[in-house]
């Protein structure tokens, strides 16, 4: 009986240990894939905590392009960066460990941390000051920006930002709720890429909603760079560090002065625009909140309105000759 129970343990730790490492050879093989498919598209810049991938086109002043979670530069060079390259300096980046940038090893993540990473960035371009545009937890970021270097901010602009921490995480994120980093990690190199494509379609469908899923979000968009194990660490660290990061940013709203101007889609089925808009515009004197009908991605869904919507901003912080 013993040695009838020995055997049945050995088959089913070889069979684990068999789908494990198929599952590792196929996470290897969709990374490889995607990155072939979609290499940079940009220039590099070295920090000492990251490397940075960067878009930078056209000449002016400067537009600081910063997208959200789980998310890339492909968000803003979709459509957004092209209709302001014409009248401004315009440059995309990716945040730490996001699309093609990377994070040194043991570097922190906060959105404090990368706030200083950005101001670092604009060092290095020899950019005195930039009107900050910030998508979803690039709103956060952007807003982290101005509370610790606002001498480096022009202005905010804001789309669908996070702006509050949320009572509950948005069933689209839930599965980057993932605390132990040996987890993270583990799950990344196994499970993380088959169950993002099986659940794609209605992740996207949150994620975009009411608003259509581009055809061509997956290219174009930079979809697929999601299928890589190094974007599932670092979208699920990203969110895990939220709760201390959002907590110093709200305490700091009481002394920024600074111009913010806020874009939000009134159909936002992943942050509400009461809680992130109306809240936040109430809190800060001055500031504008701009609503239309439209959902959460709208950098990609409405870019003519949200180049529209940043150009506002940048006329009113820089001069015609500036802009030119």
């Amino acid at each position: 009986m013993m040695e009838w129970l020995l055997i049945s343990f050995v088959s089913l730790v070889s069979v684990l240990l068999g789908l494990i490492v198929l599952l590792m050879i196929f996470t290897v093989y969709a990374a490889r894939k995607v990155e072939t498919a979609l290499p940079p598209i940009g220039s590099f810049v070295d920090l000492d905590e990251a490397r940075l991938h960067i878009v930078e086109r056209g000449q002016g002043s400067p537009v600081l392009l910063i997208h959200g979670i789980a998310g890339n530069l492909r968000h803003f060079t979709y459509s957004v960066a092209d209709r302001l390259a014409p009248h401004y300096r315009v440059i995309a980046v990716d945040r730490p460990g996001c699309g093609y940038s990377t994070r040194t090893v043991g570097a922190e993540s906060s959105l404090q941390a990368q706030a200083d990473s950005m101001v670092r960035l604009l060092d290095t371009l020899q950019i005195e000051r930039a009107v900050i545009v910030g998508h979803s937890l690039g709103g956060a970021l952007a807003l982290a920006i101005a509370q610790r270097h606002p001498q480096r901010v022009a202005a905010l602009a804001l789309v669908a930002p996070l702006t509050h921490l949320p009572t509950e995480v948005s069933p689209a994120f839930k599965a980057l709720a993932i605390r132990k980093n040996w987890l993270r990690k583990t799950i990344a190199w196994t499970l993380a890429v088959p169950v993002t494509v099986a659940s794609s379609k209605v992740t996207l469908e949150l994620v975009f909603g009411p608003e259509a899923v581009p055809k061509d979000f997956a290219t174009r968009g930079g979809g697929l760079l999601a299928l890589r194990p190094g974007h599932f660490m670092t979208a699920s660290t990203d969110l895990n560090a939220i709760p201390a990061g959002m907590a110093t940013i709200e305490a700091g709203y009481a002394a920024m002065q600074l111009p913010v101007h806020v874009l939000y889609g009134r159909g936002d089925r992943i942050l509400s625009h009461q809680e992130n808009g109306e809240d936040l515009i109430a809190r800060l004197p001055g500031s504008q909140l701009t609503l239309m009908e439209g959902g959460h991605m709208l950098p990609v869904t409405q870019p003519a309105a949200t180049a529209d919507f940043i150009q506002d901003v940048v006329r009113q912080v820089f001069t015609p000759q500036q802009n030119v």
